[in-house]
């Protein structure tokens, strides 16, 4: 049976359901939405409006009120919930969010942004290694995995609008993009990449310079899934037509 999964960077899910998000969810009927930043703690979610329309929801928010944070919405129930890595130093932030369906497990995602100086650059360095060897072991007991959500990392050339302008911004660094290739020779495909190597879309613009009308963007949110489950993609993309955030959500079908 094929599944839809939804990954979106919400900015602040308040906010977002004030520019319609719930309604955008009723009419796609997703499977599984898998949000990202969004701000809150469990019980300032639209709990009564997700059980409406038949979602299990679950959440890992951070320590600081409003800030980073992520969340899963799912018409199936998951089987186990895990709340964070054991590193307390990222679960103290909201960042991961497990959940297993069966044989699989969803992760959603939210890694750390170092565009804010070299302190939290430094900070994402050391997650990305982390994450990197924590999924690595999880992939020993947990062979089948999708790992969704806001990777704060734009690729290759195509994943941006003005690479040359841009080769010294985080996110876009060189050894941010390594880590992406490394990431996936150990075993994962990105979904959208793999279906549509040449298309440039994009999922996140910045709100200054009118950068969205002009689709001057990056892409840095992604649906990676073991090798192992490559062949069951049906569908990858972005929907860029949804506008609750500086982001767009991101799409794929899979036989599951």
């Amino acid at each position: 049976m094929t599944k839809s999964i939804v990954s979106y960077n919400v900015n602040g899910i308040r906010a977002a359901v004030k520019k319609g998000l719930l309604d955008w969810m009723k009419e796609g009927q997703y499977d599984i939405v898998c949000l990202q930043e969004t701000k809150c703690q469990p019980d300032q979610g639209p709990i009564e409006e997700l059980e409406a329309m038949g979602y299990h929801h679950c959440w890992h928010s951070a320590q600081k009120k409003g800030y980073s944070s992520v969340a899963t919405f799912s018409k199936i129930k998951p089987d186990h919930i895990v709340a964070g890595t054991g590193m307390e130093k990222y679960d103290c932030e909201g960042r991961i969010l497990r959940t297993d369906f069966g044989d699989t497990t969803l992760l959603n995602c939210y890694f750390p942004s170092g565009s804010s100086g070299e302190e939290r650059q430094g900070f994402k360095y050391e997650f990305l290694d982390d994450f990197y060897r924590w999924v690595n072991e999880l992939k020993k007991e947990r062979p089948k995995l999708i790992v969704v959500g806001d990777y704060n990392i734009a690729h290759h050339d195509i994943d941006i609008h003005n690479p040359k302008g841009n080769k010294n911004s985080s996110g876009f660094l060189p050894e941010e993009r390594a880590w992406m290739t490394k990431w996936l020779e150990s075993g994962f495909t990105d979904s959208f990449r793999s279906l549509h190597p040449e298309t440039q879309e994009f999922s996140w613009w910045t709100y200054r310079f009118n950068c969205r009308a002009k689709n001057k963007g990056w892409r840095i949110d992604y649906q990676c899934v073991t090798d192992n489950l490559k062949d069951q993609l049906k569908s990858a993309r972005q929907l860029g037509d949804a506008v609750h955030s500086d982001h767009c959500p991101v799409l794929i079908e899979i036989d599951w």
